[in-house]
This record gives C-alpha cells, sequence and structure tokens, in this order.
C-alpha cells in the first residue's frame, strides 16, 4: 500500500531548499507518477486515518512534541474539506482547528505573528491553521493597501520602506525565523500549498452557483480575485522559496482531483509524524512496581 512508505508517495512534492523553486515545476493535476483510482485512494484514506490516529495517541501520550499544521491555497482549492476528509479519524481532544481571516482592529495593532502566536498547538497536541500569518506576505503582498490598516512606523530606521521589495523579503525573513524558533523548541511543522489550476477553480465556483445547496460558500468577492491570479502565484512562489526548510518542508499538493490530494495530504502527515519516533512513554523500574501493586489491590477488593 502507498501509505506503508508514505515518505517516498509524497517525497515528489515535498520542498526544503527554496533556491530555484518554480511553481511552473509542479502541476495541479501531477500525481507524482502514482498510478491509482478515485475508489482506490479513498479506501487507502480510510486506512490513513486509522494510521494517523495511532501516532497522534503516541503524540499525546509521550507529551514532548507538538504539531503545528499550517493550510494556504487558492479559493475552491479544498482547505476545509482537506481537513474534514483526513482529520476526521482524530481525537478531538489533541487537535484544534484555527480559521484566520481577516484581522481585527485588536490583532492590526500588533506585529502581524502576534494573532496566530497565540494559537499555537500546546505539547502533545496538532494545531491546524486553515490560512497563517503568510497571508501576510500573499494577500497584503498582492493587495498593499492593506498595510495601510497596521499603521507601520513611518521611516522605521529598523525596517525597509513599507511595501517596498526589501519589506517583503524582511517579512518572509521574519516568518522563517520564526518556524526555525519553533522547531528549536519542539514543534514540527508541517506546510501544505494546495495548487488548483485557475481552470479548476473556475468549475468549482461555477458549481457553487449552480447548486443550490452550495450557495452558501459562495463569495463575488473570491470572482474577482482571480484578477490578480498571476499575482498569487508570484506571491506563492517567493513565499514557499523564501521558507522552505528541512524543519519546516512545504508540500506542494496537486489540488485539481480531491481525492487524490486527501490522500497527499494523509501521505505527508503520516511521513512526517512518523520521522518524530513517537513511542508510548516507558516507565521507570519504580512506576511499574506501583502498577504491580495498584494490581494486588484491585484484585483483592
Amino acid at each position: 500500500m502507498i501509505l506503508d512508505d508514505a515518505a517516498a508517495f509524497v517525497a515528489p512534492f515535498r520542498i526544503t531548499k527554496g533556491k530555484g523553486f518554480a511553481l511552473s515545476q509542479h502541476a495541479p493535476d501531477d500525481m507524482g507518477g502514482a498510478t491509482l483510482t478515485k475508489d482506490e485512494a479513498k479506501t487507502m484514506l480510510e486506512l490513513g486515518k486509522e494510521r494517523l490516529r495511532e501516532l497522534q495517541e503516541k503524540l499525546y501520550a509521550s507529551d514532548t512534541w507538538s504539531v503545528l499544521i499550517i493550510l494556504q491555497a487558492m479559493d475552491a482549492a479544498g482547505k476545509d474539506s482537506t481537513i474534514e476528509h483526513v482529520m476526521s479519524g482524530v481525537n478531538p481532544q489533541g487537535c484544534q482547528v484555527f480559521s484566520f481571516k481577516a484581522p481585527s482592529p485588536e490583532e492590526l495593532d500588533h506585529d502581524f505573528l502576534w494573532r496566530t502566536a497565540r494559537c499555537l498547538p500546546e505539547r502533545g497536541r496538532i494545531g491546524i491553521h486553515n490560512r497563517s500569518y503568510y497571508e501576510e506576505a500573499l494577500v497584503v503582498r498582492v493587495h498593499p493597501e492593506f498595510l495601510k490598516g497596521q499603521r507601520l512606523p513611518p521611516k522605521n530606521p529598523f525596517a525597509a520602506e513599507s511595501g517596498s521589495k526589501d519589506f517583503w523579503a524582511e517579512r518572509l525573513q521574519a516568518i522563517a525565523d520564526h518556524e526555525r524558533h519553533l522547531a528549536q523548541s519542539g514543534t514540527k511543522i508541517i506546510k501544505f500549498f494546495l495548487h488548483v489550476s485557475k481552470e479548476e477553480q473556475k468549475a468549482r465556483q461555477l458549481e457553487r452557483i449552480d447548486d443550490p445547496q452550495k450557495n452558501w460558500k459562495f463569495n463575488a468577492r473570491d470572482v474577482a480575485e482571480r484578477a490578480h491570479w498571476d499575482s498569487y502565484m508570484s506571491a506563492y512562489e517567493s513565499a514557499i522559496g523564501a521558507t522552505a526548510a528541512k524543519h519546516a518542508p512545504w508540500y506542494v499538493i496537486p489540488a485539481d482531483r480531491k481525492w487524490f490530494m486527501r490522500l497527499a495530504v494523509m501521505g505527508a502527515l503520516v511521513a512526517e509524524l512518523e520521522s518524530l519516533k513517537l513511542d508510548y512513554p516507558k516507565l521507570s523500574p519504580e512506576e511499574t512496581a506501583k502498577l504491580t501493586e495498584a494490581r494486588k489491590a484491585l484484585l483483592a477488593s
């Protein structure tokens, strides 16, 4: 089964060196050489849920590592459904999901990392950020007018001019430094860009308009954002190129086939958690002796 060697399955999508990264080299309908049907992928996904549940239980029991999952994508790529289909087997007590939309006035009064830093997972837990601090180098870069709301100090001697090329480089460097600190502190970082094509996005948006049960998902603003598609792709390419690292890998997941996308995300999660070599805590001789005494007491009661 593909997930028996999950790391090999997702290797074509894993980015750990940003230098020379080009999004054009990653097709939204690619399957990384895998040959499987939709039904086979669904079966493997269910098996993957069991494996992920086991890994999460060990993560929770060992209480040493935390796991931060970052999901980034264009509209209609499938972030919400990925969370639903991939994470449905884990224990809710050990998993938290945070969705970051437009920042509040309070959040704008702090540095751009503040609002997500408050939502980082504790040791033993999985935290999912549906969108993240990367929005500050994506949507804000495509729409630099949003910087006005952040009220950054003018002529700051310690920072590049707001909105300049060096400004975005500094912002991405801040993210890279932040992720290095998290990794050094025991947070496993797994980042996903769900890479959907412009044509497939159009089809999904039309479906949201034509299907009454999906009307609630439609937002006219998302259609307007399609006019900035090339700018978004350039921003994603820059962000991935500047922040991909062994301690904080990106997975550029082909998203034109939702069933394959979900299996690939599952494969990446299994591979990354398996790399931690998680296990249940080992008891000391004294603790084992206490268990023996407790067992005797229970049997005698």
